[in-house]
């Protein structure tokens, strides 16, 4: 059964979502793809597998008949992996045949979601880092602000999460999907969580992600809440404001 292979926290993390008046978005890393050769870097060619495509659509198929919610918006990073990863959500979703689904998926082309591009500002300066550290070592680095030509580990958070913010569904039992790489996704649970120590056992695996959901009608002052590994977390994103400017002092 493709459900099998579901990292065991997500069916945990639907018995915690909110009400279905409050909308969500699940940020999530893509499916199984091919195997990485080297420090855990991926290529941007590198596809799901088989395996990888079923526990797609049958993940996508589980969340709509498990939660009454129905996919009214989704983004994903533009490599192929990811865009397949939400296809196929939606497609799952659309075999349930109990309500429709968005179509649409919005890639963000301005690097937010592409690793490691939501929190380079200077390539050049950055990818030799990223290339001898591996995935793990650089991230561990990126969260403690140690790498020339990245932004503050706290700027680079925000950033990504003001972008599902702003494409948070708005409906009840709406579900939006926001699909990402671990790297991006290993960097934002560890500055939400105020970690500066990124483990092996932090990393989020193939198809493991974090539902998310936001208490506000502005971005910097609403409240983040957010679910992952079978725990409810929230912070104020003014929070995130007040530790930025401590940094700079």
């Amino acid at each position: 059964m493709a459900l099998d292979l579901l990292p065991t926290s997500m069916l945990r993390a639907i018995d915690l979502l909110p009400d279905t008046n409050v909308p969500v978005t699940l940020f999530t890393r893509h499916s199984i793809r091919e195997e990485a050769a080297g420090k855990g870097l991926a290529g941007y060619d590198l596809q799901l597998t088989n395996q990888g495509r079923d526990l797609a659509e049958a993940w996508g198929s589980y969340l709509i008949d498990n939660t009454d919610r129905s996919i009214q918006h989704c983004i994903s990073s533009p490599i192929q992996r990811c865009i397949d990863t939400a296809a196929l959500m939606i497609q799952g979703a659309d075999d349930t045949g109990q309500i429709s689904h968005t179509h649409h998926i919005e890639i963000i082309e301005q690097g937010l979601l592409v690793e490691p591009g939501s929190f380079v500002l200077d390539i050049k300066q950055a990818g030799p880092y990223f290339k001898e550290q591996g995935a793990l070592g650089f991230i561990n680095s990126f969260v403690n602000n140690a790498l020339p030509g990245m932004k503050k580990p706290i700027n680079g958070a925000v950033d990504v999460l003001e972008l599902i913010y702003n494409t948070h569904p708005e409906q009840r039992n709406g579900l939006s999907l926001a699909v990402s790489h671990d790297t991006i996704l290993a960097a934002i649970l560890a500055v939400i969580s105020g970690r500066s120590v990124v483990t092996k056992e932090d990393w989020p695996k193939m198809m493991e992600g974090l539902f998310v959901w936001f208490e506000g009608d502005v971005f910097l002052e609403s409240k983040l809440k957010w679910i992952w590994r079978g725990e409810i977390h929230e912070l104020d994103i003014r929070d995130f404001e007040t530790r930025n400017e401590l940094i700079h002092l």
